[in-house]
């Protein structure tokens, strides 16, 4: 695992914080973080969740033959898996130390403390026995990794359920979960693991490091134990020198904490198994808290759907008759038609002063007009004078200057320009007229 180093100021104080008895959580020196386990819908499958850390934990089992050395047991497998989804440090398909020393430490915690019976997992001796597998996922990664899986193995292992089967001669069949009711695990015992923190070679002890702690620290000493209080196995690493005092102190630490967490356990299962055969609801959603935005549930109303038809008539006898609807179309002005109550139109209002202020410009208009026609007027004449004059060419050689009759335009075009020019007469005057209001 290759986790960001911390700087010198981060260590310094995170060591200062130790040697006067404070954490970053604000809990005391042997203090543990809150244990919650939530349940998946099919048996054997768990969260635990120690703090920030969460661990996920699936059983499985098979039918297999057994190991030549040992015909009459059947087999146990475990396996712990780190992301990168849990931490960025974490790099996929590789083995790392961490890991490996992991794997060996949940072995040797729920393995070789014999807490299940592998003799009841034999089916036929020296032919078919029950492997049962143990998958860890750690989810997120905040500290003491060890002490999440080992609570998590130990409780799915304690829910889990595997198909009964029968056996008549060499034939062994196996019963699915409606035909025969799921056998549980013969379980022994539920050993759990506690982690302890060391600091400055000894001198001060944590219980249950977060990651942060776990960086700053000189060496750690698991502990396995049951409710008990037998030592199910034992690891102390990081090259520290513990005496006899200080591994007695932890022991004694540890079985305070495994009973508290033991009967934890015990009433997860207990609420778990009450819940299914009640026929309640169960699962990874049901176990979400309903504070969140995502998970508000609104409750079904009951709805009375008797005497329907006959609610429904009474409704409409008592209701008032609806109103009158005029079709007619109401004729305010000319132009305009209105059909129902609404507002009024005012568009013929607006036709009668546009055409008021049309009045007062034609008055105006006519001397301008009257201007126009002059001109025009003038123009005619002088185009009938040019067509009588003969056309006249130049001998000279630099230049060839034709003179050429202008063509008569005829009357529709003249008109046309008439009434153009009045029309731009006309929109220059409005335009001054405006002007002038504006300005008084």
């Amino acid at each position: 695992m290759k986790a960001t180093p911390l700087s010198n100021c981060e260590r310094r104080f995170l060591l200062r914080a130790i040697e006067e008895r404070k954490r970053l959580d604000g809990r005391q020196c042997y203090d543990y973080r809150n244990v919650r386990i939530s349940f998946g819908a099919d048996y054997g499958c768990c969260i635990v969740e120690l703090g920030k850390t969460r661990v996920l934990a699936q059983v499985s089992c098979e039918l297999v033959p057994p190991k030549p050395n040992r015909p009459t047991e059947g087999i146990l497998f475990f396996n712990l898996e780190l992301s990168p989804m849990a931490a960025p440090g974490f790099e996929p398909g590789r083995q790392q130390e961490l890991l490996v020393k992991l794997n060996r430490l949940i072995e040797r915690c729920l393995r070789n403390s014999r807490c299940i019976d592998t003799e009841s997992l034999c089916v036929v001796a020296g032919e078919k026995v029950w492997q049962i597998r143990l998958d860890l996922h750690l989810l997120n990664h905040d500290g003491n990794i060890i002490d999440a899986a080992s609570i998590a193995g130990i409780v799915a292992l304690c829910h889990f359920r595997r198909p009964d089967v029968s056996v008549q001669g060499q034939e062994v069949t196996v019963y699915t979960p409606e035909e025969r009711d799921p056998v549980p695990l013969s379980i022994h015992h539920m050993p759990i693991c506690v982690s302890f923190a060391f600091f400055q070679q000894g001198t001060y002890l944590l219980v249950d490091p977060s990651e942060r702690e776990e960086r700053v620290m000189d060496g750690v000493l698991v502990i396995a134990m049951n409710k008990h209080r037998e030592i199910c196995t034992m690891q102390s690493s990081g090259g520290i020198m513990l005496v006899k005092d200080q591994v007695l102190r932890c022991s004694k630490i540890t079985a305070v904490k495994v009973a508290e967490i033991t009967e934890l356990i015990q009433k997860a299962l207990e609420n778990d198994q009450k819940v299914r055969k009640e026929g309640g609801k169960f699962g990874f959603a049901e176990s979400i808290p309903n504070q969140k935005i995502t998970t508000f549930k609104m409750e079904s109303a009951a709805i009375d759907t008797n005497n329907v038809e006959e609610q429904a008539e009474e409704i409409i006898t008592n209701a008032d008759p609806p109103s009158e609807v005029f079709a007619k179309p109401i004729l305010h002005t000319p132009g305009t038609a209105q059909i129902g109550e609404g507002i009024e139109n005012s568009w013929g209002d607006l036709e009668e002063s546009e055409r008021e202020e049309a009045g007062e410009d034609e008055g105006e208009s006519e001397a301008t007009a009257f201007e126009c026609q002059k001109m025009e007027s003038e123009e005619t004449s002088t185009m009938r004078e040019t067509k009588d004059e003969p056309i006249v060419l130049s001998d000279s050689e630099e230049e060839e200057v034709v003179i050429l009759e202008p063509q008569e335009l005829p009357r529709k075009t003249r008109s046309q320009t008439n009434s153009k020019q009045e029309n731009t007469s006309k929109k220059a005057f409005n335009k001054r007229r405006k002007k002038k209001r504006a300005a008084y």
